[in-house]
């Protein structure tokens, strides 16, 4: 399969046939405003977290028709020459905004925001999506399970389960912003500076004549960070024992120490309970015990709660995959456009509640309280609005509006930051160490209720006095 730097050309089909459209129509050069947001969080959580925003912003510097690309267009037949040539000089010179990768985000909020000529704005669509959707269900399923291990290390082992290398390279970045500490994956350390750990498979105990000459051949190449894998036969019976015998033999004798031994099959906590008797009773308390196989945060947390003596876990296929809920519904709006310098803002209608849009062109606020420290609601708002901290501010919520609070002791941060002025890249890139203690310390932020597994609190996502009156103006009008 053939890949370059340039994406341009990865997008659905209608976003050029409605780009022609806009183009021979003498709309092109209407400035128009288009929302991310998605409407559901996965897994039934209470947050998800924002990732990919560092490679949107790849992807929006490259954009550009090379012309392999015009080619290709004019072999379909349906694109004339005068749209073509335009495509051909075609440079992007919108305005972005975006939430900053490790935010927590909540349904219907604005996480992208891009003002642009219409053909431009369409025309990055279905980037936008892929690229935010993937990594940010990554990092939110990630982050779930970190919270699980209750501070206990979390790698990433999902490479081989990844849907495609790309799944897995990214996968590994947004899954190590949730919180993991390292990846199986090499490439993402190279590229992102992920840290890359792994020891043996099954595969290195079953090429010698013993499971014994395997982790003897092992220690003594890796005698300062030997770490045994121990469930090839049996973890009882042969693994821990012959792992033991190579620690009195190899290691100690010459001042090491062994890391750790991993277990990635059976009863989790009954043999995690096992050896660490055995390896404690042999004179190893500080030998690490690993946990891998099919683990999610759910199988983490019962596991914890009865007991098991894992102090690493290494969770592949269900995070890498997000497995119990595969998709993260984002989705890309129009809700305004420019006539005459002035903003006219656009609604989407449904039958279907949650489908309704909201207009204009918008601000996130987060609210925190002063005293606690906790985020206590975010506010929607019309883009000039400001809510000033510490000075009243009256909240009341969009659907049951009599239901109205009064706040004063608080600090209001905008989520929304500019990323791209006319076409400019002024983004800030952050090392992923940065995005990733952002990450916990925004999580840390939300009241424990909200991070609930089950049923957690509903987050208040209200919208400002200004933009519920255009809301429901349009509403009545339609």
């Amino acid at each position: 399969m053939k890949r370059n730097d340039n994406l341009t050309m990865l997008m659905d089909f209608y976003e050029l046939t409605m780009a022609k459209g806009y183009f021979e129509n003498g709309m092109k050069d209407i400035i128009t405003y288009f929302d991310m947001f998605f409407r559901k969080i996965p897994d039934g959580g209470g947050f998800a977290i924002m990732a990919g925003v560092q490679q949107l912003v790849e992807y929006l510097k490259k954009l550009s028709f090379d012309e392999e690309d015009i080619e290709f267009l004019r072999s379909k037949k349906i694109f004339g020459e005068d749209f073509l040539e335009y495509l051909k000089n075609f440079r992007f010179s919108s305005d972005v905004w975006v939430v900053p990768e490790g935010t927590p985000i909540f349904p219907g909020e604005p996480i992208v925001t891009v003002r642009g000529p219409a053909i431009e704005a369409q025309l990055i669509e279905t980037m936008v999506l892929l690229t935010i959707n993937h990594q940010s269900l990554i990092a939110t399923k990630s982050n779930r399970i970190v919270r699980a291990a209750q501070g206990r290390p979390v790698m990433e082992f999902g490479s081989r389960r990844a849907q495609g290398y790309d799944g897995a390279i990214y996968g590994a970045r947004a899954a190590y912003i949730g919180g993991c500490v390292g990846t199986a994956c090499t490439l993402s350390e190279r590229d992102y500076g992920i840290p890359a750990t792994g020891t043996m498979a099954h595969s290195w105990v079953q090429m010698f004549p013993t499971e014994l000459d395997a982790f003897r051949a092992y220690a003594r190449t890796y005698p300062n960070s030997c770490s045994l894998l121990v469930d090839t036969y049996n973890v009882l019976k042969s693994g821990i024992p012959n792992a033991i015998r190579v620690f009195d033999e190899e290691l100690k004798p010459n001042g090491y120490r062994p890391k750790s031994i991993r277990i990635d099959s059976g009863d989790m906590t009954y043999l995690s309970r096992k050896a660490r008797k055995m390896l404690d009773d042999a004179g190893y308390p500080d030998c690490k015990i690993i946990a891998s196989n099919a683990l999610d945060e759910y199988i983490i947390r019962d596991i914890l709660m009865q007991g098991a003596q894992i102090d690493i876990f290494g969770v592949g296929e269900r995070l890498i995959t997000s497995r119990s809920e595969p998709v993260f519904g984002g989705v890309y709006k129009l809700v305004g456009v420019e006539k005459d310098g002035e903003i006219i803002p656009k609604i989407k209608l449904s039958e279907n509640v949650e489908k309704i849009t909201l207009p204009g062109f918008k601000q996130v606020w987060r609210l925190f309280d002063n005293e606690s420290g906790k985020a206590m609601a975010d506010v929607i708002t019309l883009h000039d609005e400001v809510i000033e901290s510490g000075k009243p501010y009256e909240l009341f919520d969009p659907e049951y509006t009599w239901k109205r609070k009064t706040i004063d002791n608080f600090t209001a941060r905008p989520l929304l930051q500019k990323v791209f002025d006319g076409g400019k890249c002024i983004f800030k890139e952050r090392p992923i160490n940065e995005i990733r203690d952002f990450c916990a310390k925004s999580t840390d932020e939300l009241w424990s209720e909200v991070c609930r597994f089950e049923n957690p609190h509903k987050y208040y996502v209200d919208l400002s006095e200004k933009l519920w009156s255009v809301r429901k103006t349009l509403l009545d009008k339609h």
